[in-house]
């Protein structure tokens, strides 16, 4: 609490915050694990609300209020909320221009994964990240620098030579 104390300038703000954080600590615990369904995350929600709170002691008029309730369970729902979002983001890897794909030995496998294999490497990447890893067709444009339009364009025809492919091998 020291370091929230710290952020204050007034000595009748720092014993309003005292108080705010001995009411309201284990209410903010509690909406933010609800919402993350993680103790340490949780944790981090109710730190970065009281950074908020100590950041805006002016705003506040009375410690312990409904209003104030209100408003202290607003910021930490707001924070859980950004440590949700954060934490459900695919993975953002710079794109390696050198090493792009998967190098797959076509002898090595049968069936859907030797035709599979045998894609230009581009379209293997486009698959993966599209089909295995699920990204959208938004985060695909954006991960591989094109326009939306394109990298749906692109996938469609990566699918459309792996059908290609598959029919030559008597796959259906």
């Amino acid at each position: 609490m020291l370091v929230y104390l710290q952020m204050i300038e007034t000595p009748q703000q720092q014993s309003a915050f005292e108080e705010i954080y001995l009411a309201y600590r284990a209410l903010m615990f509690h909406v933010a694990n609800n919402i993350l369904q993680n103790d340490e995350d949780a944790e981090d929600a109710v730190h970065n609300a009281f950074i908020v709170i100590a950041e805006n002691m002016e705003k506040i008029e009375t410690p312990v209020c409904p209003k104030t309730r209100g408003y202290i369970v607003t910021i930490v729902e707001s924070k859980a909320i950004d440590i949700y979002r954060k934490k459900n983001q695919h993975p953002h890897l710079p794109l390696c221009e050198e090493v792009v794909g998967i190098a797959v030995d076509p002898t090595a496998c049968d069936g859907i994964a030797r035709c599979f294999a045998r894609l230009p490497v581009k379209d293997r990447h486009i698959l993966l990240l599209k089909y295995r890893y699920g990204y959208t067709n938004r985060e695909l444009a954006h991960l591989l620098q094109l326009s939306e339009a394109n990298a749906i364009k692109r996938a469609q025809r990566a699918k459309e030579k792996l059908a290609q492919l598959c029919k030559e091998e008597g796959i259906r």
